[in-house]
């Protein structure tokens, strides 16, 4: 569990479990019982993640059982279902399939187990909705490779499943996009810059479609409190998806949790450089280097990013 500090501000985690909350506003360090009543009004509660750290899944499963107990009408969003398994999520959460069933059939992420099936089992035990959230995979990948002119190929029927203006935009998140490519890939000529151009298109229709998809459960659902989980590029300093969540409905309450990982640096102010970065903070440890050989490193990269033969798209020919 998560206790408060003496202090009024959080002290190094010792553990890759452990998290330490901080309101970004005063500074003053939190647990998850002060937190939830500080988020007790608010509409949409988004906690951001480092995919498979360990500590930001148990923090995500704690705060979903506190806000329950404090507010039980609650939905679960998650990016991680698509739109287009949500009949797969349905069926399990029902009682019509197993869960290895629900993993097969809704395509669910390979960390499901050991990062996602805490929340998932509390919503189905108290009988929550769990919105899949995410783009389809197969639509996002192809505007990666084809540009947002792809969607004008898909059947009406699954254009109909996106949301309007699903390329809704912010200049500071294109910046931090530019910024977070640019640095991985160093100066790029025209045919990558084409290139991490559709990239970032696919960016904006995952992060236009979760909002459209929240939007949908709060009209559906009114009274609830919606807690959704994403990667913390998609919400933190309320850009991406929260971004787009203030586009589309401005009267919304939207409070962002983003992780930061503790600085080595003892010198630094953790709190002083990532206030910005969401209105409640957790600091973690840092995950382990997965490569110290650079060659290795983008070998698996390479790997990791290059489309099996059966990947197709619509227009492809055969």
């Amino acid at each position: 569990m998560i206790h408060a500090s003496d202090s009024r501000s959080a002290v190094k985690p010792q553990t890759l479990y452990e998290a330490r909350l901080v309101d970004s506003g005063d500074g003053a360090a939190l647990d998850v019982e002060s937190l939830a009543q500080k988020l007790a009004a608010i509409d949409v509660v988004v906690i951001g993640e480092y995919h498979g750290h360990q500590a930001a899944h148990l923090l995500q499963s704690q705060i979903q059982a506190t806000l329950y107990h404090q507010q039980p009408l609650q939905v679960l969003s998650m990016e991680q279902f698509n739109l287009n398994n949500q009949a797969a999520v349905d069926a399990y959460l029902n009682g019509v399939t197993g869960e290895t069933e629900m993993i097969e059939d809704s395509s669910a992420w390979d960390n499901y187990r050991a990062s996602y099936r805490p929340l998932v089992e509390f919503a189905r035990q108290h009988g929550l909705p769990v919105i899949a959230a995410n783009a389809p995979a197969a639509v996002v990948r192809c505007v990666g490779r084809k540009g947002p002119d792809y969607l004008n190929k898909l059947p009406a029927s699954d254009r109909m499943e996106l949301p309007e203006n699903p390329f809704m935009d912010t200049p500071a998140y294109r910046e931090k996009f530019d910024a977070a490519i640019t640095g991985s890939h160093g100066a790029a000529d025209e045919d990558m810059r084409e290139r991490m151009n559709n990239t970032y298109k696919a960016q904006l229709l995952r992060d236009n479609t979760m909002a459209s998809r929240i939007l949908a459960a709060h009209d559906a659902h009114p009274g609830h409190q919606i807690v959704h989980t994403t990667g913390t590029f998609h919400s933190e300093e309320h850009l991406g998806t929260v971004a787009m969540l203030r586009q589309r409905a401005p009267n919304l309450s939207v409070a962002v949790i983003s992780p930061v990982i503790w600085p080595e640096d003892a010198e630094k102010s953790p709190l002083h450089e990532n206030r910005n970065k969401g209105d409640f903070l957790y600091f973690i440890q840092p995950l382990p280097e997965e490569f110290l050989d650079k060659d290795r490193e983008r070998e698996a990269m390479s790997a990791r990013f290059r489309r099996p033969t059966e990947d197709t798209c619509q227009g492809d020919s055969p």
